[in-house]
């Protein structure tokens, strides 16, 4: 059997019921973190925009937005909202974030078609594991994003677990989804081109559109993973790797979450500033900051981002506001932040510096070493390899509860929140019916126009 057959069968035969205690508290967590990230990226903006551009329909919650809509709408609008502030969790060996890709064309579907609470949490774990294995096998070009690429094929194979499909067809459905991936740029994220938080919203449409081709008869090629993978937006792909394990070690219990407002790629050198706890200078002391840092980290180097987008981006920025605001929470992500003088003159005055030897240390660390030079001459010196929130440094449950409560206090009141982080923790452990769960999600939001 070759691997894509095991993953395929892997797919369609997962018993939810059958899982570890301890699997499925951490699917519950996942579930509450991307949720939240969800919820408090649907008071933005540019997604409150859009939202109101959606069919009016009964299939599925645009969450956070007081309306339903298509189940295709949802997916794509929940799938984009969560990725707008830099907040959801994601996983170092598939180098991306396999949770937003996966949540919600599964919560959209199980809406559309009434699925059992243990179908969807199944199709969670499904669609998780196969988006994150095939990220893991493969090494994506340098100029490529990884938002909207092989998470497409974790939504349709989560999709697919939701409509009962066989072994064959679920195959096909993962085959179909590899031609409906998206050639996405990573200088989208330097630039602060909003479109790239479409990525991941177009990753769960795309999941359903998979589906349903599948279900009308289209098919796709013998081997799509392999041929997009291992010819036209990846470096190399190992087949071998993607069913190393499977079913044993779980990816998504070697995920990370975030508690620092931007991109992974900064949270080393933001964990070495937390070191420093005491001895962190005010930033008219600082005369110049060196931060040393894996190649990743390092093509973050832009001190002037040109939005809120670009800002989670730069390591000069992140630096700068953490400095400035004693924080590195969403409100140091602001417009007001991006704007800030004494932001922006000291993130002048951050350099970034590729070292070699860090980057031989991923994906187990992602290390980073940060020098201050303060004006008197002195130094103050802070170091991370692994980052906080990895599997290895883990955020404590009460500080995952007070991130939820956070976000999710963009939009609900804080009992409400907490009603829906105990019904979500209920849920996994399939003790809180699915329906009793959507109603707590769709409750309506309060109106709220963020800085």
């Amino acid at each position: 059997m070759n691997y894509l057959d095991r993953l395929s069968q892997f797919a369609t035969q997962l018993d939810y019921r059958a899982l570890d205690e301890q699997v499925q508290e951490q699917v519950g967590w996942i579930l509450a973190d991307t949720v939240a990230a969800i919820a408090a990226g649907s008071a933005e903006p540019e997604v409150q925009a859009i939202a109101k551009r959606q069919p009016q329909a009964q299939a599925a919650d645009l969450i956070g937005l007081n309306r339903r809509s298509t189940c295709e709408a949802a997916a794509f609008i929940n799938g984009s909202a969560g990725t707008f502030l830099e907040m959801d969790e994601g996983n170092r060996f598939s180098r991306g974030h396999p949770a937003v890709h996966v949540i919600p064309a599964a919560l959209a579907l199980s809406q559309e078609r009434a699925a059992s609470a243990q179908d969807f949490l199944a199709a969670i774990v499904v669609g998780y594991e196969v988006g994150s294995r095939l990220g893991a096998a493969s090494q994506l070009r340098g100029s490529m994003h990884p938002h909207g690429t092989w998470g497409t094929m974790g939504a349709a194979a989560a999709c697919a677990r939701i409509a009962h499909l066989g072994d064959q067809a679920m195959r096909e459905t993962i085959n179909i989804a590899a031609s409906l991936s998206t050639a996405t740029s990573k200088q989208t994220m330097l630039e602060g081109g909003l479109v790239r938080n479409t990525y991941a919203g177009l990753s769960n449409r795309n999941g359903l559109l998979a589906l349903e081709l599948a279900e009308c008869g289209f098919t796709g090629e013998r081997d799509g993973p392999a041929s997009l993978l291992g010819q036209i937006i990846s470096e190399r792909f190992d087949p071998a790797a993607v069913v190393q394990d499977l079913g044993q070690d779980w990816h998504l219990m070697h995920n990370y979450f975030k508690l620092h407002s931007c991109c992974r790629y900064n949270h080393g050198t933001l964990d070495a500033l937390d070191h420093l706890g005491a001895n962190l200078p005010r930033a008219g002391d600082i005369a110049h900051i060196a931060v040393s840092t894996y190649h990743l980290a390092a093509e973050l180097s832009d001190p002037t981002p040109a939005n809120t987008l670009a800002a989670k981006f730069s390591v000069p920025f992140a630096v700068a506001t953490r400095i400035v605001h004693g924080s590195s929470a969403l409100s140091s992500f602001t417009w007001e932040a991006v704007r800030n003088p004494d932001v922006l003159a000291l993130a002048a005055r951050v350099t970034v510096i590729h070292d070699p030897a860090m980057s031989q240390r991923l994906p187990m660390e992602r290390p980073a070493r940060v020098v201050l030079t303060l004006k008197d001459g002195s130094q103050r010196v802070g170091e991370a390899g692994v980052n906080r929130g990895d599997d290895a440094s883990p955020y404590t449950r009460d500080e995952l509860r007070s991130k939820f409560m956070d976000l999710t206090g963009r939009i609900w009141p804080a009992a409400h929140g907490h009603d829906l982080l105990e019904a979500t923790l209920g849920l996994s452990r399939l003790q809180v019916p699915l329906g009793a769960w959507l109603d707590l999600l769709s409750r309506p939001a309060r109106v709220h126009a963020p800085s």
